[in-house]
């Protein structure tokens, strides 16, 4: 609620241990938060099924963000898609900088390896269904160090649809280069909101005084 008085775009909920607990339980606090809450509201953490989908919908949320599952079980970012809409349909992917320099897709948070090229993934999806990508980089995640620009690069250059940067925003400065050059759609931050490095305005208002264009 504060987030959203502070004039935030959208809030993404990530239930981040939901699929070690193989649970579904943050509908409550959805259908909680959209009493009060009048924004994009996007939900991720423990999403296995099209029935976990149409729970969480109508609970209240707008969109919903799958990795672990979309991973072991493609065809269902196409179930998602054709039954609710791609707009819907947002592909989580975190992924790790490997020796070569490619960038392996990650799941349950972050912690299980999967073999799996993230750029390849992320096209593969696309045609899939995915109606956006949420882009994670497992290196940077939380550690305030600026984001990882070649991969949002790699995965911008490699699909049609919006790609969300995250993991590691340190200041307003970081996004002018990820979208203006490195064509990223939107960003993720939640450490530095957190912590109060900065607030919802500060960001917005830098954003503004370098050219970018914010709501």
């Amino acid at each position: 609620k504060k987030y959203y008085e502070d004039g935030i775009d959208e809030i993404l909920y990530v239930d981040t241990v939901a699929t070690l607990y193989e649970r579904v339980g943050i509908h409550e606090l959805v259908t909680k938060t959209v009493q009060n809450v009048f924004i994009p509201l996007t939900v991720a953490g423990g999403i296995r099924s099209v029935e976990d989908v149409d729970l969480l919908l109508r609970s209240g949320a707008d969109k919903i963000a799958i990795n672990t599952a979309a991973v072991k079980n493609p065809e269902l970012i196409s179930e998602v898609s054709n039954r609710f809409g791609s707009q819907c349909m947002v592909l989580s992917i975190e992924a790790c900088k490997q020796s070569d320099g490619s960038w392996e897709a990650y799941t349950d948070n972050g912690r299980e390896h999967t073999n799996v090229d993230a750029l390849e993934w992320a096209t593969r999806a696309e045609k899939l269904g995915a109606g956006e990508i949420l882009l994670t980089s497992v290196d940077r995640d939380g550690t305030l160090k600026g984001f990882d620009k070649d991969l949002i690069k790699a995965v911008s250059q490699n699909v049609s649809i919006p790609v969300i940067a995250s993991g590691g925003f340190n200041e307003p400065s970081d996004f002018v280069d990820i979208v203006n050059d490195y064509h990223a759609d939107a960003v993720a931050v939640a450490s530095a909101l957190h912590f109060e490095k900065y607030s919802v305005k500060e960001i917005k208002e830098d954003l503004k005084s370098r050219g970018i264009n914010v709501r």
